[in-house]
């Protein structure tokens, strides 16, 4: 099969033939039909998350039909269609695993990090991870759900119950629960990169009921800030915007270095949260309500081999909505 291969950090994707893959037990094998371009993935190929697999297939939001199976899966059949995320596997026995917090397993690999993803052909996912997906949208339209859209469904139930919400970094996960807070009855206003008016005009035509750069204060003080953009800066100016008692929710897996700021921005019971990862349950959850949310997921699509001119897209911000890759 062909595959698009990280064979050193900071180095460009190599296409290359590779062996296909054999599910063990417990595994499936899926013939990738899309395959999702995450931030996550830039930090992966840019050397910002250490101790990758490699060489390695990234890529974790990934569609599919089922084509085989190994010994002892059940509940998934050969031609099923499902969502491989990031989250794939977990140990099953650490204390975090025990305790309904698997997000925060103890000994973990991720889907198109530490185990070979969906830049391919086809690959391999442990069954217990692998979400059957709903039968509406198209397969390029789902991809970018299984990270995106799971991950800021994670982000927003951080938020509580929020009616007021601000979305920093107007990108794929940004445009997806964009649509999900207006669904719920919340309001949404979007932060973009200062002067970006394609963004805010796409932000509003969402449903934001206001759009400003991220540098600008909010017209009212927000319940609760959601940080999608990987910039540390933009944790003390989300909570210059937050009302007292609000909580600002970063949702990436990376960012970086937060600078000093004055106490009083944080006082009067504000509160910064980190989200790492998702649950099961949390895709499960999310997915159940996708045929009913009426979700329009905007797509820039690229074929396997264009895999790096598409990484370059999303890291220069010349594209709105999700980035998907079609083998």
């Amino acid at each position: 099969m062909q595959a698009m291969v990280l064979q050193a950090p900071r180095s460009p994707l190599r296409l290359l033939e590779w062996p296909l893959p054999v599910p063990g037990p417990g595994e499936l094998r899926v013939r990738v039909t899309a395959c999702g371009v995450c931030r996550t993935d830039l930090h992966v190929v840019d050397g910002e998350l250490a101790e990758p697999l490699l060489p390695l297939i990234p890529g974790h939001e990934i569609v599919g039909r089922v084509d085989a199976l190994g010994d002892g899966v059940q509940g998934l059949r050969i031609g099923q269609r499902v969502g491989v995320p990031w989250l794939g596997r977990t140990c099953g026995h650490c204390e975090y695993c025990l305790h309904g917090s698997e997000n925060l397993c103890d000994h973990p690999q991720f889907t198109g990090y530490t185990r070979h993803g969906g830049y391919a052909q086809a690959c391999i996912a442990d069954a217990r991870y692998a979400f059957a997906l709903p039968d509406a949208g198209s397969d390029a339209e789902m991809a970018p759900l299984l990270c995106a859209g799971l991950i800021g469904w994670r982000a927003l139930r951080m938020a509580g119950d929020a009616r007021r919400i601000g979305l920093y970094g107007f990108g794929a996960a940004a445009h997806i629960l964009a649509q999900v807070a207006r669904w719920q009855g919340r309001e949404v206003l979007a932060f973009t990169r200062p002067a970006d008016t394609e963004a805010q005009d796409f932000a509003r035509s969402l449903g934001a009921s206001w759009a400003g750069g991220s540098d600008q204060l909010p017209p009212q003080p927000l319940d609760a800030a959601l940080l999608f953009a990987p910039v540390g800066a933009l944790v003390p100016q989300a909570l210059r915007a937050v009302r007292k008692g609000g909580v600002v929710v970063c949702a990436g897996i990376h960012m970086s270095d937060i600078p000093s700021f004055p106490y009083a921005w944080l006082w009067q019971e504000r509160r910064i949260v980190s989200v790492a990862n998702l649950t099961r349950h949390d895709g499960e959850e999310f997915l159940a309500l996708v045929p009913r949310l009426g979700l329009r997921t905007a797509v820039s699509c690229y074929p396997l081999q264009q895999a790096n001119q598409a990484l370059d897209d999303l890291r220069a911000g010349r594209l709105q909505g999700a980035v998907v890759l079609l083998p």
